[in-house]
This record gives structure tokens, sequence and C-alpha cells, in this order.
């Protein structure tokens, strides 16, 4: 028999994969997979001292939890055949690669499913899989306790990130993209391999296959215009305070140490070195899905 590793937390989410966990390794075992769930430890790699490598790693988590795997899987030099179980809050990862937000549902897919090449980004010695950010509301998942998020789900975010409003400032940048430089007052910055961020599809053009980031950047102006341009460019609108751009490898500095987050979890730190990973991490993903 094929075999699986199960990577599972029981603190993403409301913990629901724990409550269907002996559910997926039957589903699993329908489809010739011999199944070793393990919970997972964030104070260790789980694949030291693996001997063998397994057919597939399945990961039941939110972003911050397959963030935590790929880093790992990337230390260890290893190139395995992953799985996404949407399991967290937001999910975003898992909703670029077209997964059904029912895990059983997932499993079926990703066991029925085709090895596709999906893009992961690197800033400094951190891979990436959904968004690099730093700014007004980006640090929110980090310093949200995991159970307002069981409690709240994404209000959870919105809560935290009323409180981020008094401290509004400019982060002053200086971008090379692809060798095109400019200076730009940053109030959010973010860089997107996936699509959404806390759900908001916020990189109109990104996809998780064209080793290219969408990075979106909203120039600090008062209070009330800078809010005004977020809702604008929330509801589709093209506010002049936002920059767009494209690019597959950002150097930014900053005179401001600001603080980073990576797929909800605390970031690297300035001077930012970024690239575009085309292709290097091999996904199951849904059959006949698109990830344009």
């Amino acid at each position: 028999m094929k075999q699986l590793l199960l990577l599972y937390n029981t603190r993403s989410g409301r913990g629901h994969i724990d409550r269907c966990r002996e559910a997926l390794v039957t589903l699993f075992g329908t489809y010739g997979y011999r199944v070793e769930p393990q919970l997972l430890d964030f104070s260790r790699n789980p694949f030291d001292g693996v001997a063998a490598p397994p057919d597939l790693v399945v990961v039941a988590g939110g972003d911050g939890t397959v963030n935590y795997v790929v880093n790992c899987m990337m230390q260890c030099g290893l190139d395995l055949e992953l799985g996404i179980l949407p399991a967290g809050t937001a999910n975003d990862f898992a909703r670029a690669l077209g997964m059904d937000k029912d895990p059983l549902k997932a499993a079926r897919q990703i066991a029925t499913g085709e090895v596709e090449r999906i893009d992961c980004g690197r800033v400094n010695d951190l891979c990436f899989v959904n968004i690099f950010s730093f700014g007004l509301f980006t640090t929110t998942s980090q310093r949200t306790p995991d159970e307002r998020k069981h409690q709240l789900g994404k209000l959870a975010y919105l809560l935290e990130g009323i409180k981020e409003i008094r401290r509004m400032h400019d982060i002053p940048l200086h971008i090379k993209a692809d060798g095109r430089e400019l200076d730009f007052h940053a109030l959010i910055a973010l860089i997107f391999n996936g699509e959404t961020a806390g759900g908001f599809h916020l990189a109109r053009r990104s996809s998780v296959q064209d080793g290219l980031f969408d990075v979106v950047l909203l120039e600090k102006q008062g209070f009330l215009a800078s809010c005004w341009a977020m809702v604008r460019y929330l509801l589709g609108g093209k506010p002049r305070s936002v920059r767009q751009l494209r690019a597959a490898t950002l150097e930014i500095d900053s005179p401001i140490a600001e603080p980073t987050d990576v797929d909800g979890q605390c970031g690297a730190r300035f001077p930012l070195s970024i690239h575009c990973m085309k292709g290097a991490l091999r996904i199951r993903c849904a059959r006949n899905v698109s990830h344009d």
C-alpha cells in the first residue's frame, strides 16, 4: 500500500479536524493508502528522522499550518507530494487550489486528484505559500488568540484589526521589482502568491502557477482618505493611492524595523529579499480546476 502521512493541527479552525480524523483515515484507506496520523508539534520538524519518505503528505490546518510544514520540508531538502485539507479560519491557500471547504470532500479531491506544480514564495530564509505582508492590519492574525478565532471565525480578525487603527503610520520603502526601482510611503504592503487574504479577494490577477507575485501597496494618506481608498479597492475600484505591481523578485528596504507576516505567522526582518519559486511545490489538486 501507498504511505500517507497525515499532519493535522487541532488548534486550527474550531478543532473540527480532530473529530473527523478517523473518517479521513478510512476514506484514504479506500483509495489504497496506509495512513499515519500525526498531531503537529510546532517545536520539532515532522520530517526529522524519517527513514522512508511517504508517498503523500496531507496537511490539515490553516495557512499557518501549511506554511510550517512547507518550511520544515524545505529545510530537509525534500520535494514531497502534498495535499491540503482546509481546516483553519480563512484557508486562503486551499481556496486558491480549488479545494472544497469540507475536509472530507477535500480529502476525496486529493485522493482522486492530479499532481500540479505550484509556486512558492521565499522572503530571506522563510517560505510562504499565500501572502507576505506588513503594515496596517497585516499582523492581526498573529495577535488574534486561537480561542477567539474558534469562537468568532473571520470576525475575530476584524475585531482585532480595529485596535490597530490608532497605531496607523506610514512606512517609507525603497523597492526594486524585477530591476525597476521606486520609493513609496506605504500604509499596507501585500505580496501575494495566492489570491485572497482573510477571505478578501485582493490580488485580482494572481495565479499560483504564473511564477509572479501580485503586489498591492496602499499609500499613506489621512485617516479618512486611507479608509475610503481601502473600501473602494475592496469594492473593485481603482483608487490612486493603491499601487499594483507584478514581479518575480523584489528587494525592499526601509529605515523602520516594521514587523512582517508570512501566512499569519511572524515574518522576516528588513531588508527583504523576496523571490517567487515557480513550481517549487508538488501539490495534489482537484481535477479540472483552474488556478489562474
